[in-house]
């Protein structure tokens, strides 16, 4: 894989939806609680699949789980899974559907605690502040880090499915918690 392709990080190619995705959203940080669970829903789909797979269901998720709307996602039911394990729009694997509730629940029990998804974020990060990588090469990036190691082990003991290590990196990424954008990327020189 190209470092870089058209001034971006190389990853998203030219594919016209990773595009509009790279240079619009990952990376940038995210303060609002509906849009950091939007981004654990599909991270958390995106388990053993390819990022592009998801993005390209999007719409279905957002059709499949009212907007997402933590409340209306937490008051889910079985027959609700029963009709999403035959909904076209998203990845019909009943366990990750059964986690998206069921982590649905368990995000406002976070809220709860800490007044906010996003400041219970912020706890694992040192002086609860984004880290800016300074990565110039694609190879450099982690798949996971000190912060995505703590996240990930506390979501675990809270019961969340689907949210290993690199999947909570690759969420703190999306989310702008961490910005892995390389120094010569076009979006990382717009900031």
């Amino acid at each position: 894989m190209e470092d870089f392709v058209n001034g971006r990080c190389g990853w998203c190619g030219n594919d016209e939806l990773y595009v509009k995705y790279h240079d619009e959203e990952w990376g940038r940080l995210v303060t609002d609680d509906k849009t950091l669970f939007e981004f654990l829903v599909l991270e958390s789909a995106q388990a053993g699949l390819s990022w592009i797979t998801i993005l390209r269901k999007r719409e279905g998720y957002r059709k499949a789980f009212h907007n997402f709307d933590i409340e209306k996602v937490a008051a889910m039911t079985s027959e609700d899974i029963e009709r999403l394990m035959l909904f076209e729009g998203i990845v019909k694997n009943r366990l990750k559907i059964t986690s998206t509730i069921s982590n649905a629940k368990l995000f406002i029990g976070i809220q709860k605690e800490f007044g906010s998804f996003y400041n219970y974020t912020l706890s694992f990060f040192p002086g609860r502040k984004p880290i800016v990588n300074n990565f110039k090469s694609l190879s450099e990036i982690p798949v996971s880090s000190p912060e995505s190691d703590a996240m990930s082990k506390d979501m675990k003991k809270r019961g969340f499915k689907f949210f290993g290590s690199t999947i909570c990196y690759a969420h703190l990424q999306a989310s702008g918690f961490v910005n892995d954008h390389l120094v010569d990327c076009s979006c990382r020189k717009a900031e």
